[in-house]
């Protein structure tokens, strides 16, 4: 939402020095230079990428609506979750996690959380850890490797999006030079016509400049940037996850391998340790209640 406001700013802030020029709105309405550009751009987007990247694009631009879904308090039910597996893992043994791994909304552990089972890449990359954990003969450094693969790969799929939105962006200006020579060819067929005429085409003209400038800069450009923030952050909390099971596949206690994990977390989004610390035992105050 914080990038719609930003764009409506953008656009009150042009319109709104425009008219206290002194300017006719009615000028920047040119629906021909408005066909133009954005068609060439939208034509130029889908022929340089794939279906699966178009597509992303605009599921980017919808997920901009909601902002990033990493919150302070999801990473502090991740936190939870880790060590309520972690702690499942030391009083049961390892060989009871590939009951919760293979039923994810079954296990007792994973179904106290509903957020972490609607995440699905993150849910299948934990089960998948936690497997080659409980079959074992993979060296702790392996594990960490295959994780950081793992983690590139799945960056460079989120980030391709708003990469191929960036190019886009930057075309726009070009794109808007494209119709105002359209527009300028347009007024020199018109040469010797009523100068009202004339300099009503080179208006038009000057606007296919202005609409891509404008686009690149004061939209397009900072939705892209918007866009691969938000893959960050996503690769941010894969990366917290990677932390915690790799402390724990090094046979570190449960909570000092969450610990580990709570460190990595940024730090305008990590919960102090005593945060950490009471949500556990609230945690484990409600399932002795349960109980």
């Amino acid at each position: 939402m914080i990038a719609l406001a930003g764009l409506v700013f953008v656009l009150l802030s042009v319109v709104g020095g425009y008219l206290l020029a002194h300017g006719n709105l009615l000028v920047l309405l040119q629906p021909a230079e408005f066909v133009i550009i954005g068609g060439a751009a939208l034509g130029g987007m889908v022929a340089a990428n794939p279906l699966p990247v178009t597509l992303g694009i605009f599921k980017g631009l919808l997920s901009l609506l909601k902002g990033s879904p990493y919150t302070k308090a999801v990473y502090l039910e991740t936190l939870k979750m880790l060590n309520d597996l972690f702690n499942h893992a030391r009083k049961n043994g390892l060989a009871r996690l590939e009951q919760d791994i293979e039923e994810p909304a079954k296990s007792p552990v994973f179904s106290k959380y509903p957020s972490l089972l609607k995440n699905h890449h993150a849910l299948h990359f934990v089960c998948d850890t936690v497997r080659l954990v409980v079959t074992g003969g993979v060296q702790t450094h392996d594990l960490d490797q295959m994780m950081e693969l793992d983690l590139e790969v799945h960056h460079h799929g989120s980030s391709q999006p708003s990469t191929a939105l960036a190019t886009v962006a930057d075309s726009l200006p070009g794109l808007g030079i494209v119709a105002a020579v359209l527009g300028i060819i347009i007024t020199m067929g018109a040469m010797g016509g009523p100068p009202e005429q004339i300099g009503h085409k080179v208006a038009a003209a000057l606007v296919g400049t202005f609409f891509g400038v404008l686009l690149c800069y004061g939209f397009v450009g900072p939705l892209a940037a918007h866009m691969n923030k938000l893959a960050d952050a996503e690769t941010q909390y894969y990366h917290v996850l990677r932390v915690g099971l790799a402390a724990f596949a090094k046979g570190l206690p449960p909570l000092l391998a969450v610990e580990f994990a709570r460190r990595t977390i940024p730090t305008h989004l990590r919960p102090s340790f005593r945060e950490m610390e009471q949500a556990f035992r609230s945690a484990k105050a409600a399932a002795g209640a349960a109980a």
